[in-house]
């Protein structure tokens, strides 16, 4: 019935998987659990070891980081059931019916449910950053999730149909954090799949400290970079760039790019201290791109 798929590096992911087996046993459903570390070569993968001993269950230790891309679309190919679960290794379960909700929505036939994300109610300074990020960019109900029903998904908690997923699959291209939802997402338009948003929400566990979420960010806006460049996606689906495209119209790109040269120290100081500001955030994100897109 349904292949749970955990893709992880660098984290112990026994305590998710052996929840979701609870559930899976309690709800009477044909399932198996698979999990992949992407070459992270950690010793938490002998705590990952355990997931071998679940019901179903199965731990592979990659000997190579692939990247996101590339390890989900391993983990698909391994599924034997016609359902995929992709869960975020660093995900938490809040919910006893978190199984039987998927099951229940399968009666309507989607090729895409959607459960979403929460992140904590609170959490210390120094993942302040991330945890803004999160509670005002993604956490976000179904119902107003389904006004963007394909621009609102991201694979941390999705269903899937196995046959569409084959048909637009994860692009091995990208490597490096950051936008791989973003290009799935675009293509599942293109199939105009059908999706269904649900009230399913798991927990965001592990919130970035604010120093590496800075860093990331860097990588996702490469990423994001090259998926314009390379014209991957309509630039028209993403809102980031529909900003972007229009201070390049009056050329303003390049004020923006001064800006970023002139307050990087500033960027850094405050995004990777106690008191990160969003607005600052997005003000380093804008002018970033710019700068990078400048230097193509």
């Amino acid at each position: 019935m349904i292949s749970i798929l955990i893709p992880t590096y660098n984290y112990n992911v026994f305590p998710l998987a052996s929840d979701v087996e609870k559930l899976a046993i309690k709800n009477n459903i044909d399932f198996e659990i698979i999990c992949i570390d992407d070459g992270s070569k950690s010793f938490i993968n002998m705590e990952n070891e355990k997931i071998n001993t679940l019901i179903n269950g199965q731990f592979i230790a990659s000997s190579t980081n692939v990247g996101l891309s590339i390890n989900r679309n391993n983990l698909a190919k391994l599924a034997k059931y016609d359902f995929l679960l992709f869960i975020d290794g660093d995900s938490k379960i809040i919910n006893d019916a978190f199984i039987n909700n998927y099951v229940k929505v399968l009666k309507n036939n989607p090729d895409v449910a959607y459960g979403g994300r929460v992140h904590p109610k609170k959490t210390e300074n120094k993942r302040k950053l991330r945890w803004k990020y999160g509670i005002y960019h993604e956490d976000c109900n179904a119902i107003n999730r389904s006004k963007k029903k394909y621009k609102s998904i991201l694979f941390n908690n999705t269903l899937i149909k196995k046959t569409i997923f084959n048909k637009v699959q994860f692009n091995n291209k990208i490597t490096k954090y950051g936008h791989e939802d973003t290009i799935f997402a675009y293509n599942l338009s293109m199939q105009s799949a059908s999706i269904e948003h649900i009230e399913n929400s798991i927990l965001h566990g592990d919130v970035d400290l604010n120093h590496v979420f800075f860093h990331k960010m860097h990588k996702s806006l490469e990423n994001l970079n090259y998926i314009y460049t390379k014209k991957i996606v309509d630039p028209n689906f993403i809102t980031f760039l529909n900003i972007f495209i229009k201070l390049k119209r009056y050329k303003l790109h390049y004020l923006f790019s001064i800006i970023h040269k002139l307050l990087y120290p500033f960027f850094k100081i405050n995004l990777t201290s106690e008191t990160p500001s969003l607005n600052i955030f997005n003000l380093f994100r804008l002018s970033y791109f710019c700068n990078i897109n400048l230097k193509k």
